[in-house]
Order: structure tokens, then sequence, then C-alpha cells
């Protein structure tokens, strides 16, 4: 399947919130509990997939980075996802300085906040709180679980839509489903939208 538009997402997040197992469940479509990639440059070569928004193939390469990292690593990206686990604190903490780097240096990127490992019984932020704090600074918001595939398409093909709407490639009045597709192409940077 040709695509017509590739953008690039970077997952950003503290180590061990769950980045490659949500990635790994978008792109192949099931839960995989990767090695520790604490401190390795994960990963080495970014995933891709294709999502359909509006009768529109759009292709995601998508990249995992840790909140800490240099803002040139987020050169050219189009959307973001800000992972935290929802049964450490800390994770959740950790948002807000990173949040204002990213948005100062790459205005207008579509960015969604989303609370990993909701599955799990314990809860050291309540969906209530994650919400309130991506509703107060512009965010897209979804509880997700690598683990079940709760809410993890829901997350990258939601932040594809606001890209293009953001891109003027979508209206955002069409309210057509977004359809994921899982065949993979070739990578064609002469295509790139909003990058």
């Amino acid at each position: 399947m040709d695509y017509a538009h590739l953008f690039k997402f970077i997952l950003i997040g503290d180590s061990r919130v769950g980045k490659s197992s949500l990635l790994s469940h978008f792109i192949h479509g099931s839960f995989v509990n990767p090695p520790i990639t604490v401190g390795v440059e994960w990963p080495s070569l970014p995933a891709s997939r294709c999502v359909v928004v509006d009768e529109t193939v759009i292709k995601l390469q998508v990249w995992g980075h840790p909140v800490r990292w240099p803002l040139s690593y987020f050169r050219g990206a189009a959307g973001a996802l800000f992972v935290y686990d929802t049964s450490k604190r800390d994770t959740f903490e950790n948002f807000p300085e990173c949040l204002l780097d990213v948005r100062g240096s790459l205005p207008g990127m579509a960015i969604a906040l989303v609370a990993n490992k909701c599955d799990l019984p314990e809860r050291a932020v309540s969906t209530e709180e994650g919400a309130a704090f991506a509703k107060r600074h512009g965010l897209l918001f979804f509880e997700a679980s690598a683990k079940t595939g709760q809410g993890v398409n829901e997350a990258f093909t939601s932040v594809a839509r606001d890209v293009c709407c953001r891109c003027g490639i979508v209206s955002e009045e069409r309210k057509a489903p977004i359809v994921p597709q899982r065949k993979k192409n070739p990578c064609d940077p002469a295509r790139c939208c909003c990058v």
C-alpha cells in the first residue's frame, strides 16, 4: 500500500513505563515484554505502520525517547505521545518541564498524554488526575494497556488524526473512522508532511 504522508512520532517517558511494549503492540498487535532498554538508543531504527485517516494513508514512523534526552532528538516530529505508568507517580510528575521544552521548541505539535498499564489493580495516578492534567495543557488523553491492547491503537491513530487536521490534510468536521493498516512500506522522505 502506498502512503500519502509520512509523520515522525516520538514516544517520551521515563524508563520502565512501557514505551517499548506500547510500540510493539501498535506495530505487531501483540504484547511483548522486551528487555530493559534503559540507556539504549531504542529503537535503533524507527518502527513504522500505516493508518488511514479519512481515506488518506498516513505512515507513522515512531521513535522512543527517554524524558531527559536533548530536544535535538525531537526535530522533525509531527506528533508525540508522553507515556507514564499509572502505578508509579514519579513517572507522571516528570512531564511538566519536558512538555514545556517540547512545546517551546516544536510549537503546534500534536501531543497526547498516555496513561499506560491501566490494567494494573493498584494506581498511583487516577484517571481523573491524568485527564485534568491533559485538559489543562491542551493534550489528548488516553488510558492504555500494552498488555491487553486497550487504547493503544486509539492513542496513535488519534494523534495522527490531530496532525492531519493541523496540517490541513483532513477537515476536523469529518468524523470518518481511522482504519489501521499493518502493511509496511519503505520510507520515502519526499512524501513527508509537517516534517
